[in-house]
């Protein structure tokens, strides 16, 4: 690892205060709509942040957010560089010239000793790369992409990503004045890891949880009943504060990702409740569960029913012919 010489940043700075309703063109989440009212999630979408800029949020955490807002990024990918001198830089983001040159020049004068990925879509890992070959900094993860080829219905897979050091789940990493512990939470992707800061009692979630939105679930390698598991897992954990890879922290997380759990099991609830009404096809389930949706996303909203499709039909309560897939014709059991 090398300490960072001076670059200049060529990021693009822009201010942005308010809620997911104040980014023009960009409709809601699909998860954000439908029957399984989300209405009792307590949402938190206040950010104020300047592209391009590293912000001190915490005594050993700051964010650098990348400039590349989406539907599925809300407002872009929050870069984490943790601790002072001697530092871990947390998702490097998406393959953005202009992220990477401002994350340069935040951690300018100090060493990148570790760059770890909390997982492997296009918005969190692929600037891994870049930021290796400018200080020799080695990467941490679970493991390369999972699972086989689906649709790309949000950002996609980076393929091209093989951790230098595979972590399992309660993993340690230190570094000077921080420690992070690796929680293994698979669903969203099978290779999500959480990781744990100690020293602050919080949580770096990735895209397990997120203040928000929630989070797309989508096979192969997105696996419903995986990642309710890691939901519950979570519960059990003390940390008082998550910060996600995009939106604000979260406080009151076990509280907050109880509100998800029970807003995925109603969810799923009412996928069974129409199959054993009749309604066959996840087309024809999309239409119903996500009344008013913005039809750019009914692909996305399909993909987490098929996801919950898979599920009950693993555990025994609804049936298909063959291999639960999107133009199946399914049945309650």
């Amino acid at each position: 690892m090398i300490p960072i010489a001076r670059r200049r940043s060529t990021g693009r700075r822009r201010r942005l205060r308010g809620r997911a309703a104040s980014l023009e063109g960009i409709p809601l989440h699909p998860t954000h709509a439908g029957r399984a009212k989300s209405g009792d999630i307590p949402y938190v979408r206040e950010l104020d942040f300047t592209y391009g800029e590293a912000a001190q949020v915490s005594p050993l955490i700051r964010r650098v957010i990348a400039p590349n807002a989406s539907v599925f990024t809300f407002h872009g990918t929050g870069t984490y560089i943790v601790g002072r001198g001697h530092v871990a830089i947390i998702d490097a983001g998406p393959d953005l010239a202009g992220h990477v040159d401002a994350l340069l020049a935040a951690v300018r004068g100090e060493t990148v000793t570790h760059l770890i990925v909390t997982h492997t879509h296009i918005d969190h890992s692929p600037a891994t790369r870049h930021v290796k070959a400018a200080t020799g900094a080695e990467s941490y993860g679970f493991g390369p992409h999972g699972g086989g080829e689906g649709p790309a219905v949000e950002e996609g897979a980076d393929r091209d990503f093989m951790p230098d050091h595979r972590l399992d789940d309660g993993a340690v990493i230190a570094g000077a004045g921080w420690t992070l512990e690796a929680v293994h939470t698979p669903g969203h992707t099978s290779n999500h890891l959480c990781f744990a800061l100690r020293e602050e009692g919080a949580l770096f979630s990735g895209d397990h949880v997120m203040g928000w939105s929630t989070t797309v679930v989508s096979p192969p390698d997105g696996d419903m009943g995986a990642y309710m598991v890691s939901l519950e897992k979570l519960t059990a954990r003390a940390e008082g504060t998550y910060w996600p890879t995009h939106g604000p922290p979260i406080p009151r997380p076990r509280r907050f990702v109880g509100k998800l759990l029970g807003h995925r099991r109603r969810r799923e609830s009412e996928v069974l409740a129409c199959v054993a009404d009749g309604t066959e096809t996840i087309p024809e389930l999309v239409e119903k569960l996500y009344v008013g949706l913005d039809r750019r996303l009914h692909p996305a909203a399909a993909r987490t029913v098929l996801a919950h499709l898979i599920h009950l039909v693993g555990s025994g309560r609804a049936a298909c012919d063959g291999t639960p897939a999107e133009d199946s014709r399914y049945r309650a059991t």
